[in-house]
């Protein structure tokens, strides 16, 4: 193989496949002379690609990690493989890769051939996942046109669909793109109104591009998560609760995963639960629902509700073993488990 470009693709496809290549049996491969393979790795090793040399009669090489991530050669199968991985990430909201999948997602359907766009998109329609989620869903491919955008500091044009579905067109200097739970949203500079604003992505339709690029201003607050949970805060009529779960700080926030909720670790087995909801109920049947003991400090509303419900639930299974025959404990006396 005398292209040299080519056959450099062709050694790094090779090297990235997990296992020690022996020079002889790269040189075969790409029937070039050893002496060609020892030039091409160091070519490899100038550009950034971290290539092991081992010792011995006959010598091998490898890739390894290293300090940074050079590009990767992808073959088609590959790059189907993680774009459709990307998508599904960025749609179902997996906890703490949602906005990096966003980001790569846009990355590789900029360079993805026509016919391998093509196989993705059929492979998106043609698959749906039991999430037990019935809310709106969000296009990924809405998603990457606004996560471009904010990378790029490029502005947008796009229709919005209010909460009392007014209707309109915005053009905005998108910021960051925030996942919130099972929804995402757009903080953007809205340029016809003169302010910062937040956009349901789910409300977005026809998203564009406008090749006009902008310098990015300053957020007025933390970071774009803070702002958006402000917002949102503001928005609606909530229920503040402070309770100690009895169960591990990091066990607690893989059960609550919102951004709505904060934890502070107690001690090895507890934590302090700072939470907002809409309402009462909703408060009551999550806490009831996370699988451990735990203590309302308030609101005294909340405790009151727990206990009812409790009454309600008591009665609810006394009445369900009455009728099918199954004597019950009496009351106060232990239950298993106690």
């Amino acid at each position: 193989m005398t292209d040299t470009p080519a056959r450099l693709l062709a050694l790094l496809s090779l090297l990235q496949t997990p296992r020690e290549w022996p020079g002889s049996e790269l040189a075969e491969r790409l029937a070039v002379s050893p002496r060609t393979i020892r030039r091409d790795i160091d070519r490899l090793r100038g550009l950034g690609y971290p290539v092991e040399a081992s010792m011995g009669a006959v010598g091998g090489y490898r890739l390894v990690a290293g300090t940074a991530m050079p590009p990767l050669l992808l073959d088609d199968e590959e790059a189907v493989a993680i774009a459709v991985g990307l998508r599904t990430a960025a749609g179902h909201a997996v906890g703490g890769i949602e906005e990096a999948s966003v980001r790569a997602l846009a990355k590789l359907q900029q360079v993805l051939p026509s016919r391998l766009r093509h196989r993705v998109g059929a492979l998106g329609a043609a698959t749906e996942s039991l999430t037990g989620w019935n809310g709106p869903t969000v296009d990924p491919e809405v998603l990457t046109v606004l996560a471009s955008g904010a990378a790029g500091h490029e502005k947008l044009r796009f229709g919005y669909t209010a909460a009392d579905r007014a209707e309109s067109r915005r053009l905005v200097e998108p910021y960051r793109l925030v996942s919130a739970g099972r929804r995402w949203y757009l903080v953007a500079h809205d340029q016809d109104r003169s302010d910062w604003r937040i956009f349901r992505v789910d409300r977005i339709t026809g998203p564009q591009l406008t090749g006009a690029r902008f310098t990015p201003r300053a957020l007025p607050a933390a970071d774009a998560a803070a702002y958006v949970g402000e917002k949102l805060a503001g928005l609606t009529s909530t229920v503040t609760a402070v309770v100690t779960l009895h169960a591990p700080a990091e066990q607690m926030a893989a059960r609550l995963g919102s951004s709505a909720e904060r934890l502070e670790p107690l001690g090895a087995d507890s934590c302090l639960l700072h939470s907002r909801a809409d309402s009462l109920d909703w408060l009551a049947v999550r806490l009831a629902t996370l699988g451990c003991e735990f203590e309302v400090h308030r609101p005294p509303e909340l405790a009151a509700f727990l206990r009812a419900l409790g009454a309600r639930v008591t009665r609810a299974a006394g009445a369900a073993a009455a009728a099918d025959g199954v004597p019950t404990a009496p009351e106060g006396a232990d239950q298993p488990g106690q």
